[in-house]
Formats: structure tokens, sequence, C-alpha cells
């Protein structure tokens, strides 16, 4: 029986025992003190380069709004260029789990998933954009976001979030002044898709 191979820690190089046996008959050990040349640098295929704030991210479904910390990680958050209409939050009367005020992707899913109708949270939801189908309705936290970053970009209107305020109303931003609100859940307001790339 063959001795175990080892680790060479000061090397970081692994080798396992569990190699066959023709294929682990040509690994030699190295003596102590040898070099062993890094791996050339590759270039990351994957690595993304948004636009300036502000501008059309091309291939990305839209407005480049900055960086934003969300439950996964730092992301690059994209708005639609376009609003997809005026919508009712839905639902006055009923409590829903859509409270986030950081997180639209979470509140979206728990509103287009109900039995009952979200028409604001299925608008943005069905957008697509560049090839992308990962939209869905901002939560106010997101839509003050636009306002601090994008407001040109946006209508100077009121827009809706996926945020429930209660069982009545939902949050709203106001981009002609900046004014979170809340408004009745029965009320149409403009709605403006959102999405996010973890960076």
């Amino acid at each position: 029986m063959k001795a175990p191979l080892i680790q060479i820690k000061n090397l970081h190089i692994s080798i396992s025992t569990f190699l066959p046996e023709q294929v682990a008959s040509t690994v030699g050990l190295l003596e102590p003190g040898s070099f062993v040349p890094a791996a050339p640098a590759t270039p990351a295929t994957d690595a993304l380069t948004p636009p300036a704030i502000g501008e059309y991210w091309v291939g990305q479904g839209g407005i480049y709004a900055g960086l934003r910390e969300y439950p996964e990680g730092l992301c690059f958050v994209i708005f639609a260029a376009t609003d997809v209409g005026k919508h009712a939050y839905g639902e006055y009367g009923t409590e829903v789990e859509a409270t986030s005020h950081i997180d639209g992707r979470a509140n979206t899913a728990i509103l287009v998933n109900r039995d009952g109708s979200h028409p604001a949270a299925e608008a943005a939801y069905a957008f697509t954009c560049d090839g992308h189908r990962d939209f869905y309705l901002p939560s106010d936290g997101e839509l003050y976001h636009a306002f601090q970053y994008i407001p040109e970009s946006f209508e100077k209107d009121c827009y809706v979030s996926s945020t429930q305020r209660s069982a009545h109303n939902a949050y709203t931003m106001a981009f002609e002044d900046g004014w979170l609100d809340d408004t009745g859940k029965d009320y149409e307001r403009l709605a403006r898709p959102v999405r996010r790339i973890l960076r």
C-alpha cells in the first residue's frame, strides 16, 4: 500500500488520496522550498460595469440607480425606463405580509402569489425588457432611493410601492417633492418596475 500524499501548507496545494491509481502514480511530491508558479490571471467574463447613475444600462433593462444593500448583499439597482401605467395596490381592507421597507422583490413575491388581486405588483412582475423577466414593484425604500439618485427619470407624480402600511393603505412616493406617504390600497398610482443584480 502506498503512503498517503501529504498537504504542503506553505504552498497551499491540496492533493487528494482518492485519485485513481494511474493518475496518482504521476503526481510527485514537492521538495521544501520548491517554487510553484502562479496560474496566469484570467479576466472575468461576467464582470459588470455599470454606466453613470441616471443613464440607461444597455442590456440590463433600464436606468442605473446606483448600489443598494439587500439581504443577499450589495446590488446594482436598475429601474425600468418607463412606467407600467396607473394601478391600485389591491385588496383594500386586507392585511398582507408585504411589509418590507427594503426588499420590494420579497414584497412582490408575496403579493403575486396570493389568491387576491394586486394590480400594481402584477403589472411590475409581468414587465420584461432586454430579455430580463425579474422585475418587481419597488418597496418604499427603493422608491426613495430612486428619488435621491434618479428623480429626473420619473414623472412628477405619485408612485405606489409594494410596501403595505395597513389593511387599508400602502406606502407611496411623491416624485414632485420627495414626500413619502400612504394612500388607500384602492387608489390608482403610477407603478415603475425595478430589478437588481448582485454585485
